[in-house]
């Protein structure tokens, strides 16, 4: 009877033993499957704008901070058109020199010089209806680019960067070769000379050229065995806001009209204030927002205070226009050299400078009575009311008699009608007080006699 008790007992307590193993098991399996192969910090960095020096100063920052917070991962989600490679270079620099592995996540468009960018990443993944490619290069007005050296120098960066991360280069090559012809049999078709080739995310992923499909940043993140706990994602400051919105070309043109109109009709017209007052703030804006994007530096503002200064001495100083022309130029110069280039500032000062300039001629026509050039015109008059008469008008006078009021030896002053007039006499003397004739005149002279009788 004791031995099938001590057996029951035996039983029952490996039985439960084997229960809290179990628990334990189903407890400690769903955490360790749920925590993430790979440690730290996911960074995200957003690529959702035109590829410029702005875009390029805001990943550097990115690219810092994901450094001194020692993240993990870094995923760029790009929604790009392109814009200029050699800011596509410098952000490819970038990625390059981190230690820290990158993941580019095309949410929509990586073209031209996104799709740069995106081969820059250690892997990529699209999501639907995405696309990468059409990486030819155009000039300012959109125009393919057909110099043969510039075209060999992009098709080959294209290349080095997909071979970099183990991809076909020679689609690479196509993505930026409209002459080249190339077979693409994964995806059944051929590239035909003057065409450029664009990825959708299925034909990207069958060419090697996507390496996952994912709808959401947190996919990338589970893709990549890191948690989606621990995610900071970067966001423009306000000051990287307002530069990219006061660097877009309409916004520069507005300024420099607002600033050039406003300082000069502020010259030619002074005593406004409020004209000056919008042209100053107008070129600060315009100088700010190159500045906070990477243009400017120190020098600019220099030459645009320079100018400010020259052109409120002219108000005040006599220099017959050359301070108002240093001024100007010292503004102009500052302006160009602030922007990123001669030709990315052109436009906008044209048509600044053209619609300035009508805006000068309508307030230098309507406010001509206060104008600057008053100073440089005689308006002082010798009018018949202030006793001046007119040397066609003299002879009129001869026959009229009046009164010498000083003596005439021969030369001496008269009154007739009112008037005095500077008169002489034939070379008598005639004492003053004594009634004089007009005989004749003779240019500038008045010739009298005494009136006898």
């Amino acid at each position: 009877m004791s031995r099938p008790f001590w057996i029951r007992k035996f039983l029952t307590f490996t039985a439960a033993v084997v229960m809290v193993l179990i628990s334990i098991g189903m407890y400690v399996g769903p955490m360790k499957s749920a925590v993430a192969a790979n440690i730290g910090s996911v960074y995200v960095i957003p690529v959702k704008q035109q590829i410029e020096r702005g875009l390029t100063s805001f990943m550097e920052r990115g690219f810092k901070e994901a450094e001194k917070m020692a993240a993990g991962l870094i995923i760029l989600e790009i929604d790009t058109p392109g814009g200029l490679v050699d800011q596509a270079g410098e952000i490819a620099a970038l990625m390059k020199a981190s230690d820290i592995p990158i993941v580019a996540y095309i949410t929509g468009d990586a073209a031209s010089a996104g799709s740069y960018i995106a081969l820059n990443a250690d892997k990529i993944a699209m999501s639907d209806g995405s696309m990468i490619g059409a990486a030819y290069m155009v000039d300012a007005r959109g125009n393919p680019i057909e110099d043969a050296k510039m075209v060999s120098w992009w098709k080959t960066s294209m290349a080095s960067a997909a071979e970099a991360s183990g991809r076909n280069p020679e689609i690479a090559k196509g993505m930026a070769d409209l002459k080249m012809k190339l077979d693409l049999p994964e995806i059944g078709l051929t590239k035909q000379p003057g065409e450029i080739i664009s990825l959708t995310h299925d034909e990207a992923l069958k060419t090697g050229y996507a390496d996952t499909i994912v709808s959401s940043t947190e996919e990338v993140i589970t893709w990549m065995d890191y948690s989606t706990q621990d995610v900071f994602r970067m966001e423009q400051t306000f000051s990287e806001k307002l530069a990219t919105f006061l660097t877009h070309p309409g916004v520069m043109a507005l300024l420099l009209f607002i600033g050039i109109a406003g300082v000069i009709i502020e010259v030619i017209v002074p005593g406004f204030g409020v004209p000056g007052i919008l042209g100053v703030v107008a070129f600060v804006l315009y100088f700010f927002g190159n500045q906070v994007a990477g243009f400017a530096g120190w020098e600019n503002w220099l030459l645009f205070v320079i100018g400010i200064l020259m052109l409120a001495m002219e108000l005040f100083v006599p220099s017959f226009g050359i301070l108002g022309i240093i001024g100007s130029a010292s503004l102009i110069a500052g302006v160009v050299m602030a922007a990123y280039s001669t030709s990315h500032v052109a436009l906008s000062l044209g048509i600044g400078a053209a619609c300035a300039l009508v805006a000068i001629i309508v307030v230098a026509l309507v406010f001509k009575e206060r104008g600057i050039w008053r100073k440089f015109i005689l308006s002082d008059s010798l009018s018949k009311e202030q006793g001046y008469i007119p040397n066609e008008d003299r002879d009129v006078l001869i026959g009229l008699v009046g009164t010498s009021i000083t003596p005439l030896r021969p030369a001496g002053t008269m009154e007739l009608e009112g008037r005095r007039l500077d008169v002489v006499t034939l070379g008598g003397f005639i004492d003053s007080g004594r009634p004089v004739r007009v005989i004749k005149t003779d240019g500038t002279r008045i010739v009298v006699e005494e009136e006898k009788g």
